[in-house]
């Protein structure tokens, strides 16, 4: 088991000018028949996946059936396509991580690759329409060089052969907004400047590679609503994380939500810089077209693991969904769930936005939030109140002279949790009695208390679930008609400590922009500023590299919204592509693997998802939780896939590119599957399993 576990091991552990920006002209053969995409949250026309999680309110949930139950193991791929843009070898080992779900509109897919070139496909054939390469230096690749998506956007009130009238929007790893013709690819020369806006105005000093977008903008509104990523654990001075909103027509700025300036929503003037060091949002937003509101999942302050240095201004916005109101930036509501976190438990999954049963056969506008805690929040998302029962609970102090947590957390105790029992001695696990006995020590040599185990100085603290556990950016999928929310999840124990400065000092841990510094946001990170660097390990075997806790490590889950009960729960991924000592074991024992990326759910009565580290997609019962299909990828399945149809027939797309962090081969991939058909095209090689 681990390519998984070394993978774990790993986490413990530009601005070019524009005139370099390439567009490959489109091919006219395939000119588009029809773009259309719905401006309402919630409702895209029923063949086609217009945002990232299908629409605004992410539920991931396509009406179209024609793949079922009854026909999906006789699921084939029926083309596939390559970007060709992989670079060179120590980048692709060390940073590949494109995460992408591309959109489909009309006739036409939309995606990026890791390096944010833009591509449009045909959807029924895969032929390449056009490309746009904003040349994107991999200098500015942070931690993972990853695009989880673009963004699709009509301007209205123009007429529809308006150049422009239908773009394609994407932020980012230099920090830019690109938005290009969505029909040819061409830039769009009414947006900021010559399609391009510099995220990087107002920021203050940075480096590359230290503020990237890696999420597609949300569009509520005519706004295009945009965070980013500011590299973890460097330094208490980090770059800001200010959450803006630009006209998505022209590239204005409209506002700026810097939560350090109160009532200032404009660029900084003269000197002036957004507050440094503020939480961030580096996951995708949702919207309610309706309401106005823009729903940001926050990350948390720039030093994760001690909270000494906060100022009282961000506290409250750490760790937490921030509703913003898309006219004007303000903050309507906020609802925390980590009070002072210093575990790294930043909000990674896109909230659901649905309407939720409360009974008497009435419903409440909501927001589904899951966590890495595990914790699955339903709030109001008219006004961020819990509709199922959260309650505080008392959790252990730290011992720390410099640092006061807060007494209490949130457990949201009327819904159900991902797996996250308390640990004990005994559930030291390994693939011989030898492990046991190593992960034994392991255990009796750190600090545990449970969930919220304060970080120590003194010793290792063990930390479960872990900053990767619980729900992570690939976020839930509702089945709005039947009410049933599906996650998967990560099932992993952290082995973390705090460095004292002087040590830290002397075993030369600086903060990127330093020389000695690097985007490396795991192993030992220097937290300069702040009294403490971190190590951040995974919990497992020194030898065989086998995690300590037990398995299953992930798994996938779905829940009844109706009753609140889970409807089964099963662990996710085979050993097929693990093993101890990082051989593959090639047996297809169901362990559960870690997983990143996420479902979607079709009225078919099926789940899709990849996700693990055994390189399968697999076709699952919602209603069992059985494997009804599987097919072997050409790499890493870690992205979210989607569906379609496009001349009558249903398509399933996912982007196979690997994952650097899973340890799962890199590739370039893009593969469809459909139901066999006459004048099928023949397949490429890579699909000749």
């Amino acid at each position: 088991m681990t390519h998984l576990i070394r993978l774990f091991g790993l986490m413990t552990l530009i601005w070019l000018p524009l005139s370099h920006a390439q567009t490959t002209a489109y091919d006219p053969t395939l000119e588009p028949a029809t773009t259309v995409a719905s401006t309402v949250a919630g409702a895209p026309e029923p063949a086609d996946w217009t945002a990232y999680g299908r629409n605004n309110a992410a539920t991931r949930y396509s009406p179209l059936d024609q793949i079922d139950r009854d026909n999906v193991s006789e699921l084939k791929p029926v083309w596939g396509y390559r970007t060709g843009n992989l670079p060179d070898q120590s980048v692709v080992d060390k940073k590949w991580a494109p995460e992408t779900t591309p959109l489909k509109v009309g006739d036409n897919l939309y995606l990026c690759d890791a390096l944010n070139v833009l591509i449009s496909l045909d959807a029924s054939s895969g032929r390449e329409r056009w490309r746009y390469d904003p040349k994107v230096s991999t200098d500015h690749i942070p931690y993972s060089a990853t695009c989880r998506g673009v963004s699709y956007y009509e301007v209205p009130d123009v007429p529809d052969d308006t150049a422009c009238k239908r773009r394609i929007i994407e932020g980012t790893l230099d920090a830019e907004l690109v938005a290009v013709d969505a029909d040819t690819g061409v830039p769009c020369a009414d947006f900021g400047h010559a399609g391009h806006v510099d995220l990087m105005e107002g920021m203050g000093d940075s480096v590359p590679g230290y503020v990237a977008v890696t999420s597609p903008p949300t569009i509520v509104r005519g706004v295009a609503v945009v965070g980013h990523q500011v590299l973890d654990g460097q330094k208490e001075d980090a770059p800001s994380g200010v959450i803006r909103g630009y006209d998505a027509a022209t590239g204005e700025l409209a506002w700026a939500w810097d939560m350090g300036r109160p009532g200032e929503t404009g660029l900084p003037e003269g000197d002036d810089v957004y507050t440094r060091g503020t939480p961030n949002a580096w996951t995708i937003f949702s919207g309610d077209e309706a309401l106005g509101l823009v729903y940001v999942p926050m990350g948390n302050s720039s030093v994760d693991y001690w909270s000494g240095n906060r100022r009282e201004f961000e506290k409250p916005y750490s760790t937490a969904l921030v509703a913003l109101d898309v006219t004007n930036g303000t903050v309507r509501w906020v609802f925390q769930t980590v009070h002072n976190d210093v575990w790294d438990y930043d909000l990674g999954s896109q909230g659901s936005l649905i309407d939720f049963p409360v009974g008497d056969g009435r419903t409440v506008p909501a927001v589904v939030l899951p966590t890495k805690m595990g914790d699955i929040y339903v709030l109001d998302r008219r006004t961020g109140e819990p509709l199922t029962p959260v309650e505080e609970r008392p959790v252990p102090a730290s011992t720390l002279p410099d640092e006061t947590l807060s007494p209490t957390q949130p457990f949201s105790v009327g819904m159900p949790s991902t797996p996250r029992e308390q640990l004990t001695e005994t559930d030291a696990w390994g693939v011989t009695p030898l492990d046991q006995l190593w992960c034994r020590i392991q255990f009796k040599r750190a600090s545990y208390e449970g969930m919220y185990t304060p970080p120590s100085v003194d010793r290792p603290f063990l930390q479960w679930p872990s900053y990767n556990g619980g729900n992570d950016w690939g976020s839930a999928a509702v089945n709005t008609d039947r009410n049933i929310l599906v996650l998967n999840y990560n099932h992993i124990a952290m082995y973390d400590q705090l460095i004292p400065r002087e040590e830290a000092n002397e075993r030369g841990m600086v903060p990127l922009g330093v020389p000695g510094g690097s985007t490396s946001s795991g192993g030992s990170v220097p937290q300069a500023g702040s009294p403490y660097a971190v190590s951040i390990a995974a919990w497992r075997n020194g030898f065989t590299g086998v995690p300590c806790s037990r398995p299953p490590f992930g798994g996938i889950m779905a829940i009844d919204l109706n009753t609140r009960k889970v409807l089964w729960n099963e662990p996710l991924g085979t050993a097929r592509h693990n093993g101890p000592f990082g051989i593959s074991s090639h047996l297809p024992v169901k362990v559960g693997t870690p997983n990143n990326g996420g479902p979607v759910i079709t009225a078919g009565g099926l789940i899709f998802i990849a996700a693990a580290t055994d390189n399968l997609i697999r076709a699952i019962d919602i209603d069992t939780g059985e494997v009804l299909w599987q097919d072997v990828l050409p790499a890493g399945g870690q992205a979210t896939p989607m569906t379609y149809e496009a001349n009558g027939r249903q398509y399933l797309v996912i982007v196979a590119g690997g994952h650097h962090f899973m340890e799962t081969p890199p590739g370039d991939y893009v593969v469809a599957y459909s139901l066999p058909a006459k004048g099928d095209p023949i397949l490429p090689e890579f699909l000749k399993n």
